[in-house]
């Protein structure tokens, strides 16, 4: 659960600008992401049919640096390229990854994402049955005072030192800057699991649910400090800047060097 000071609707720009700016950053030396389809969807029904229309995309994560070492000595070369579909239903989302040149049926990772206008204290919003209610680990992201490995952190991405000159939102202050903040909105998150490997399931699982935590934590920090540069735009303007990144990704996937987040060595 990632609670932010932002109305639903405000998220749903600020994700997806956020989501194109990284995006360039992971991206160079033959790795990076590269757009193969992003075009709207109907008939596509999610969270028991309750959504079924929106925005379809379909991604491919050329990652080789971005892998831990050991699974790099053990993959061959060309298969660690993670492919991401996802069905953008706002203020729902589905997004499935997987792994079919090499992991094949043996890996998926399924992200399930509802936005809600609360401080992120709604329980069980994606539904579970009672059995997987009991797996789920509930874990809230503080974008201000969790701690971030200093390979991550920038001066100009820290939500302790942030104030929007647009809104006057921030900077968010003190344990308990959820309770202050007016708008308030909560990404709810559920991260779904699958690793079939004799010997690695448990570590390679706990591995991507820390990837993912790391992954949101640094997103969600980087969505509220970049609030300025995505604060009045409209869906017509994230789409203008979809397509214009996707070129330069093609771009930049064949130059340069390799850039971005790395995985921890072990």
């Amino acid at each position: 659960r990632v609670t932010l000071p932002l109305t639903v609707d405000e998220y749903q720009v600020a994700q997806l600008y956020s989501v194109a700016e990284a995006s360039k950053n992971e991206t160079g030396g033959g790795e990076g992401i590269e757009v193969l389809k992003n075009e709207p969807f109907t008939d596509h029904p999610l969270l028991g049919g309750k959504y079924s229309s929106g925005q379809y995309t379909y991604k491919i994560y050329h990652l080789a640096s971005k892998v831990p070492a050991f699974i790099r000595l053990l993959a061959p070369k060309g298969s660690l390229e993670i492919h991401e579909e996802a069905w953008n239903a706002y203020p729902y989302c589905k997004t499935v990854i997987t792994n079919p040149k090499f992991m094949k049926d043996n890996f998926k990772v399924i992200i399930d994402s509802l936005h809600l206008a609360d401080g992120g204290d709604s329980d069980n919003v994606h539904q579970l049955p009672p059995e997987k209610l009991k797996q789920r680990e509930v874990v809230h992201i503080d974008i201000a005072n969790d701690p971030v490995t200093p390979a991550d952190y920038k001066d100009d991405e820290d939500p302790i030192k942030f104030k929007s000159e647009k809104t006057g939102r921030g900077p968010l202050v003190g344990a308990d800057w959820k309770k202050k903040v007016d708008p308030v909105m909560t990404c709810y998150k559920l991260v779904t699991c699958e690793f079939k490997w004799f010997g690695l399931q448990s570590r390679i699982e706990n591995f991507i649910q820390k990837s993912e935590r790391r992954l949101f934590t640094n997103f969600h920090r980087q969505v509220f400090c970049w609030m300025d540069r995505w604060h009045g735009l409209t869906m017509e303007d994230i789409r203008a800047i979809e397509d214009k990144v996707k070129e330069e990704l093609d771009k930049q996937r064949q130059e340069g060097e390799v850039r971005g987040t790395r995985a921890d060595s072990d």
